[in-house]
C-alpha cells in the first residue's frame, strides 16, 4: 500500500507529536518502510558540518551496517517472493522472481538471478544468515560464501561455516573469495581446475591505435598472467621518487615501456623477416639538426615524431645512414653502427653508476650526449653520461641541459631553445 502523508509528517513520523528527547513519534498509519524512509529523511536534513570528527565516522559505519540490514531484508523477502510465486500477476504474468526484479526493480540480468541465487542458498546457512540479518556481513559477502555450495558438498560447507562467516566479518569479499577457492579446491579440486580454466578461456587483449598516435589497450588477463604482469611492474616502478610528479597510472605505464624495452634490447625475441624486432625512426639529417622547414620523423606504424623526440632516441641507438635521391630513391645503405658502443656504457656504468639525476639502476638508464652527436659532439664517456628514461625525456623535450660541475656532481640548466636549429656539423670520428 502506498505511504500516507499527512501535513507535520516525514514520511510517516510525526513530526508535531514528539519525546522529551525530540525523536519523531510514528503515526499509527506508518509501515515498516515508512519508517525506514523517515529516517533517511533525517539523515539528509542533518547537518554534517555540526558533527564532531568522531561521530561523522561513527555515523558512516552505522549506516554500512544498517545498509546491510536492509539488504538481507531485502534478501529475505525476495527468497519469499521466490518460494511463493507472489511476483506473479493475473495481468503481467512472470514466469521467474529473477523476471519481476528485472522489470520492475530494473535490475540487469545478472543482478536479478545473483540476488535471487543468494535467497535461495542462504536457507542452508543459518550463521552467515544470522551474521546478515545483524548488518555483520554484506551482500557480497554473502555471495561469495553461497556460490562454494554450487561446488562443494553442503555438510562441508555447514561444518566449514563459522570459519567462513569468522573471515567475512574480518575482511574484504575478495580475500573471502581466496579462502573459498581454498576451501572447492580441497574438497571439489575438479571444480577449482574447472573454474580456473573458465578463467583463462576469458582472456584477451585489445591493441589499437587512435588518429592522434595514442594507442588504447583494454584486456582481460587470466590470474597467472596478471599476478606476473603485476609483479614486473611493481618490481620497476618500486617506491616513487622525492621529485617524482608522475601518477600512479603513468607510473604504471612507464615500467610496462621498460618491460618492453628491455625484451627489445635483449635480442632474444623471435626474429621477424631476418632481423631482430626493433623500433625504427627515419629522419633526415635535418629533422636531427632542427632546420627551419624539416619534416617530422616517422616512427613505426606510421606516426609523426618531433625532433626533441627524435634526438632523445638517437642518443642511444642503432643509426644506419642512407643516402636517397631528390625523389626518395634510396641510392645508398651505409653501415648500421651503435652510437655508444658496449664498452663505452661499461664506462660510464663505472662512473656513473646509475642514473645521474635520479640515482636509479644502471639497468634502467640510456646513454645521453652532454653535446648531441648531430651537433658535433663526440660520442665518448667524457661526453656521455647516463640517465633514466624519465629524466632522459627531461633533457630532451623537457627542455633542459645536463652539466658536470667542477666537483664532478651533476646538475640541470634550462636550455635557452631558438626557435630553429643550428645547421649541422660533420660528425667528429667518434661518433
Amino acid at each position: 500500500m502506498a505511504p500516507r502523508w499527512r501535513a507535520g509528517t516525514v514520511a510517516g513520523m510525526s513530526t508535531a507529536a514528539a519525546d522529551p528527547g525530540g525523536a519523531p513519534v510514528p503515526s499509527a498509519e506508518a509501515s515498516p518502510v515508512d519508517l525506514i524512509a523517515g529516517g533517511l529523511d533525517l539523515l539528509a536534513a542533518e547537518d554534517l558540518r555540526s558533527l564532531a570528527s568522531e561521530v561523522r565516522r561513527r555515523r558512516v559505519l552505522d549506516l554500512f551496517t544498517q545498509r546491510n540490514r536492509l539488504d538481507a531484508e531485502l534478501t529475505r523477502r525476495i527468497g519469499d517472493l521466490d518460494r511463493s510465486g507472489a511476483y506473479a500477476r493475473p495481468d503481467a504474468p512472470t514466469h521467474s522472481a529473477a523476471s519481476w526484479l528485472r522489470s520492475q526493480a530494473h535490475l540487469s540480468p545478472n543482478a536479478a538471478s545473483e540476488q535471487v541465487r543468494v535467497a535461495r542458498q542462504l536457507r542452508e546457512l543459518p550463521e552467515a544468515t544470522r551474521a546478515y540479518q545483524a548488518g555483520e556481513l554484506g551482500f557480497q559477502h554473502c555471495a561469495t560464501i553461497t556460490r562454494v555450495l554450487e561446488d562443494v558438498p553442503a555438510a562441508v560447507v555447514q561444518e566449514a561455516e563459522p570459519e567462513l562467516v569468522k573471515v567475512a566479518q574480518a575482511t574484504d569479499p575478495y580475500r573471502l573469495g581466496v579462502h573459498t577457492r581454498h576451501l572447492r579446491h580441497t574438497f571439489a579440486p575438479d571444480a577449482g581446475l574447472a573454474e580456473f580454466e573458465r578463467l583463462h578461456e576469458r582472456r584477451r587483449l585489445h591493441l589499437s591505435e587512435s588518429s592522434e598516435g595514442l594507442w588504447f589497450l583494454d584486456g582481460v588477463l587470466d590470474p597467472e598472467c596478471g599476478a606476473g604482469l603485476r609483479t614486473a611492474l611493481d618490481a620497476l616502478m618500486g617506491p616513487p621518487a622525492r621529485d617524482d610528479e608522475r601518477k600512479p597510472s603513468q607510473r604504471r605505464h612507464d615500467a610496462l615501456w621498460e618491460v618492453v624495452r628491455r625484451q627489445l634490447d635483449g635480442g632474444e625475441l623471435p626474429r621477424v623477416g631476418g632481423q631482430r624486432p626493433h623500433l625504427t625512426l627515419t629522419a633526415s639529417v635535418a629533422t636531427l639538426a632542427k632546420l627551419p622547414g624539416s619534416p617530422a620523423a616517422d616512427l613505426d606504424w606510421g606516426q609523426p615524431v618531433p625532433a626533441d623526440t627524435l634526438r632523445r632516441i638517437a642518443c642511444d641507438c642503432e643509426v644506419t645512414p642512407v643516402l636517397v635521391s631528390e625523389s626518395g630513391d634510396p641510392l645508398s645503405v651505409g653501415r648500421t653502427r651503435r652510437t655508444f658502443t658496449p664498452a663505452q656504457r661499461r664506462a660510464l656504468a663505472v662512473r656513473d653508476k646509475g642514473c645521474v639525476l635520479c640515482g636509479c639502476a644502471v639497468s634502467r638508464t640510456e646513454a645521453h650526449h652532454l653535446e648531441h652527436w648531430i651537433d658535433g659532439g663526440e660520442t665518448s664517456v667524457r661526453n656521455g653520461a647516463l640517465a633514466c628514461p624519465r629524466c632522459h625525456r627531461k633533457l630532451h623535450e623537457g627542455g633542459f641541459k645536463l652539466i658536470r660541475k667542477a666537483d664532478r656532481t651533476w646538475a640541470t640548466i634550462r636550455r635557452e631553445r631558438p626557435p630553429f636549429g643550428r645547421p649541422p656539423r660533420p660528425p667528429t670520428a667518434g661518433a
